[in-house]
This record gives C-alpha cells, sequence and structure tokens, in this order.
C-alpha cells in the first residue's frame, strides 16, 4: 500500500492521497501509518492537511476521528468547506450568481500550494497533482486540472469549471461531486445540470 505520500511544509504536514483509491483502502493504510505520524508528533503540533483526492463530509469525519484518536492536531481536508466563511455552505447550497469578481493567477499551482477566493479563479498554468484551487464563484485553469478544484464553493450552482485538459478522477461544483473516469481533453466545462455535474 503505497496510495499516501507524506511530506512536510513550514506550516502543516500533508498527506497526498492517490484520487484513484477507494475510501476504504485509504483508511487501510492510514491505521498504518498515523502510529508513524504519532512518534512524529511528540515533538511537533502543527496541522495535517489531506490533498489529492475528495472526500463526502461522513468519509472525512471517519477520517478526522480516525486521526485524533491518535494524534491531537488540526485535520483539514480538501473540498470539506473551513475557510471563506465556507462553514456556512449548507445553508447556501440555493445561492445563484453569473457574474462575480475575478483573480487571475499568472502561474501553475504547484504540489501543496492552494489558491483560494471568494470571487472566480483564472489559473494562467496548470493545477498540478497535490495543488488546490478553491473558488466561490468558477475556476478557469489555461492549461491541465491534475489536482483538486472545488467552484462554486460558497454554494453558487451556476459555477463552472472549464479547464484545457482535466486529469483528474474527481471535481467539485458547489456541495456536489462526480467521478471523471478518464482524461478529458478538448477544452471541457463542467457545469451543473438537473442537480448533477455534467463534462461537456
Amino acid at each position: 500500500m503505497n496510495n499516501i505520500k507524506i511530506t512536510q511544509t513550514q506550516e502543516e504536514i500533508i498527506l497526498n492521497v492517490n484520487a484513484g483509491t477507494e475510501t476504504k483502502d485509504v483508511i487501510a493504510e492510514l491505521e498504518t501509518k498515523i502510529p508513524k505520524l504519532r512518534d512524529f508528533y511528540q515533538s511537533a503540533k502543527i496541522p495535517i492537511r489531506i490533498t489529492g483526492k475528495l472526500f463526502t463530509k461522513s468519509e472525512a469525519e471517519i477520517i478526522r476521528k480516525m486521526i485524533n484518536t491518535e494524534i491531537e492536531t488540526e485535520i483539514k481536508l480538501d473540498g470539506i468547506p473551513d475557510e471563506l466563511g465556507l462553514h456556512a455552505i449548507e445553508k447556501t447550497f440555493e445561492f445563484t450568481t453569473d457574474i462575480t469578481e475575478t483573480r487571475f493567477v499568472l502561474n501553475s499551482i504547484r504540489s501543496g500550494q492552494k489558491e483560494e477566493y471568494s470571487g472566480s479563479l483564472v489559473i494562467c498554468g496548470d493545477v498540478n497533482a497535490g495543488a488546490e484551487v478553491i473558488a466561490g464563484g468558477n475556476i478557469v485553469i489555461m492549461g491541465i486540472l491534475r489536482g483538486v478544484a472545488h467552484a462554486g464553493a460558497n454554494g453558487n450552482k451556476k459555477a463552472v469549471i472549464a479547464a484545457n485538459s482535466i486529469e483528474v478522477t474527481q471535481i467539485r461544483i458547489s456541495n456536489l461531486v462526480t467521478e471523471i473516469a478518464e482524461k478529458v481533453d478538448k477544452n471541457p466545462i463542467c457545469k451543473i445540470k438537473s442537480n448533477k455535474i455534467e463534462v461537456i
């Protein structure tokens, strides 16, 4: 089992989970790796961030409890809102806005980096595996999406995700998550239709 890669920055411990891994396999692997992390945390208490794979709220709660049983520290999971006032997401699922302020990021987003904005984001490069992009509005990626993208994170169901190509297994818009079976080329656009995310 090597579906979870552990790295460290000055601010946090990063558990990069292979996006295609089944949740039950993630939990099984965590059972073997948490004791090793616990030994490290005898002298450090920096937060743990889990990236790469998106989990449901219930799965995230299981993982948090599992880690916190052994390690007392803050656990952050991609796609589970905890910033930008996103804790209120469940109360704002019907929020819809076509036009939002836009931030342009003039570079690629590397593994371990996170770009977050309350409006829309345009990434003039790639979003690499292990990177995270969260927007209250739309997300447009001029390059390849290999990391985590969560558009409409404040509940905006009119938000879209557009990219040159998509090479991840999951994407999230508002409170919805969809699985993508294979690489999608030719400038795919992801949007919600009939309460499901469609890739066109």
